[in-house]
């Protein structure tokens, strides 16, 4: 089930995707009663997909991301793998939609993007253990991790080079149905390729993940987990359309504008 967060007419609600662009008249939303993160009813009111915009699935409390899970990205960036995940936060105000504009920070000079599989929470939960997990999770949705590289490097903190406003375009939508483990990922930039990978890749799971995490913090409902990017991450500049695409969920574009 594909459960996407929308406005129209200055409202906004949660809504279920149901067809594709092969359908006669293409996809609508079912608008739904209530929200995703407990039992809901469809409505039966039904809106065509491109008569609303699409906002961030969902608006979290925290991004919890996990840095050096994919080996030849660590290897690219000349990093080796850490032996704990590498964890840190983006704050709610990085997070923006589907067809937002991400602005290029003004103490950069050098923005990557990275393309990620993002789960997210749909109950809250602490110290989750490996069976339970699935329990936890309301499904996934698509991710770039955009990070000002030069300020990471330069910082060593990464507070201000991953969290920055904008940082974390989420969409389209969230898939409740997945099997997270062996998922084609890609990044395209202006159309050109610029990374294919998969989750297979991941050196953690996703389970690995959501057990260490919890063991430190308790998640929240609509909370979301970044889980690494593949190898191939580049440079954005202002003008640039960067697009994620992952195997069963869908693609999130986002364009590059100069921060106003």
């Amino acid at each position: 089930m594909r459960i996407a967060r929308f406005s129209i007419d200055g409202n906004v609600a949660f809504g279920v995707v149901e067809g594709d662009a092969s359908t006669e008249g293409g996809p609508v939303l079912d608008i739904i009663k209530g929200h995703p993160f407990a039992e809901f009813e469809r409505s039966g009111r039904k809106i065509p997909l491109d008569k609303v915009r699409l906002l961030p699935p969902v608006l979290p409390n925290k991004v919890v991301a996990v840095g050096r899970n994919y080996t030849e990205h660590a290897a690219e960036l000349g990093n080796e793998l850490p032996d704990a995940p590498v964890i840190f936060l983006k704050p709610s105000t990085a997070v923006i939609g589907p067809g937002d504009a991400i602005p290029y920070p003004s103490f950069s000079q050098e923005v990557h993007h990275e393309a990620e599989l993002a789960v997210v929470i749909g109950r809250m939960c602490r110290e989750v253990p490996r069976e339970r997990v699935k329990d936890v999770i309301l499904g996934y949705t698509c991710a770039n991790d955009v990070t000002a590289r030069d300020a990471q490097k330069r910082e060593q903190q990464w507070g201000r080079a991953k969290g920055f406003d904008g940082s974390c375009p989420l969409g389209p939508w969230v898939e409740t149905e997945l099997d997270p483990g062996d998922l084609g990922i890609m990044c395209t930039v202006n159309g050109e390729q610029r990374q294919l990978g998969s989750t297979s890749d991941m050196v953690r799971s996703v389970e690995d993940l959501i057990v260490h995490i919890t063991e430190a913090m308790t998640l929240l409902p609509g909370d979301v987990v970044l889980t690494g990017t593949p190898a191939g991450v580049g440079p954005l500049n202002v003008g640039d359309e960067v697009a994620v695409t992952i195997e069963g969920i869908g693609t999130l574009t986002n364009k590059v504008i100069k921060r106003g």
